[in-house]
């Protein structure tokens, strides 16, 4: 494996950096890309983001900025905290075996890079990027702001179970650095559109059990979304909702797609390997947080597909 000063020095020798985030993207791949972007100029390197339409005007002002013009002329592809070919957005489809360093903390990663740098020990993507903003010397306020909403996003707020002491380490270190992490953390975990509050109160009352009510299912599908003019924005980390009823410990979150198609994120606790329930259908993450997507099912299969396939990789000694 690589190590993180040949990381540090891959990024010394190489320049005009064009970097990746995921589809759907979440503070962590935004926080890292900003991060890694602003850490790269710092140094004198040419560095910008590949557009991401998908970006919601929650993470936007972390990237504003720092999208690369359409003439961009990259020689260095670097992506981040992104996991498998099947989640380059559109655009970056082009670039699937063109990736010349991946950074990733995902047990799945498909190692796609021609480099690549994984570290499932991490809870988040952004405990990777701190340790390289560290080794090049890059560790400013402009840097540790999006780090640290990598960081905080992906964990919940610290409170998910692939928390460690280094990952509160690295959240400390950064919030020593000056930042207004008070207002981060007021913006993202305890504020809440009337929208938002509306639609939490009817996916609350239709709440679904399993498996001895250790496994709750959240569903959202197309007429809901439509019925209450919901945005992206409005659907952000809704996969933490399920897992505040009591007794579970598999929440299953599902979001019905234009296409049809059923988005589903799962979040467990030590008896069920999220990453092995998601990788029955094509998709992957971690043993307590994972996703994929079910195509060709109606709701109910679904529904009925994902619950199986999490009670058949459950621990039952």
């Amino acid at each position: 494996m690589l190590t993180m000063d040949e990381i540090a020095a891959f990024f010394r020798t190489h320049d005009n950096y064009l970097i990746l985030t995921h589809k759907s993207p979440d503070g962590d791949t935004l926080g890292c890309a900003a991060a890694l972007c602003h850490m790269l100029r710092g140094a004198g390197k040419t560095a910008a983001l590949l557009k991401n339409d998908e970006v919601v005007p929650f993470y936007a002002m972390y990237v504003d900025g720092l999208w690369a013009a359409e003439d961009y002329a990259f020689d260095t592809v670097v992506s981040v905290d992104l996991a498998a070919r099947d989640l380059f957005p559109k655009n970056a489809e082009a670039l699937r075996d063109r990736v010349d360093l991946a950074i990733d903390h995902h047990p799945s990663n498909e190692g796609f890079g021609r480099l690549n740098y994984v570290r499932a020990e991490c809870a988040a993507c952004g405990e990777i990027l701190y340790e390289l903003a560290v080794e090049l010397g890059q560790l400013t306020p402009e840097v540790a702001l999006p780090l640290y909403v990598a960081v905080a996003t992906d964990t919940g707020c610290f409170v998910y179970a692939n928390v460690t002491a280094n990952t509160h380490r690295v959240a400390a270190a950064l919030i020593e650095t000056g930042i207004d992490f008070q207002s981060a953390n007021k913006r993202h975990f305890r504020t809440k559109t009337r929208k938002r509050l509306a639609l939490e109160a009817r996916l609350l009352s239709t709440l679904e059990y399993f498996d001895e009510g250790r496994i709750v299912v959240v569903q959202l599908p197309l007429s809901l979304q439509r019925e209450l003019a919901l945005t992206e924005n409005d659907t952000d980390d809704l996969a933490a909702l399920g897992g505040l009823a009591e007794g579970t410990d598999c929440s299953i979150t599902m979001k019905e797609k234009e296409s049809g198609e059923w988005k589903l994120s799962v979040r467990t606790g030590a008896r069920i390997d999220a990453s092995r329930a998601c990788a029955r259908f094509g998709g992957g993450g971690h043993h307590a947080a994972a996703g994929c997507v079910i195509h060709g099912m109606t709701q109910e299969e679904a529904k009925n597909a994902i619950v199986r396939a999490a009670m058949e990789v459950a621990d039952h000694a």
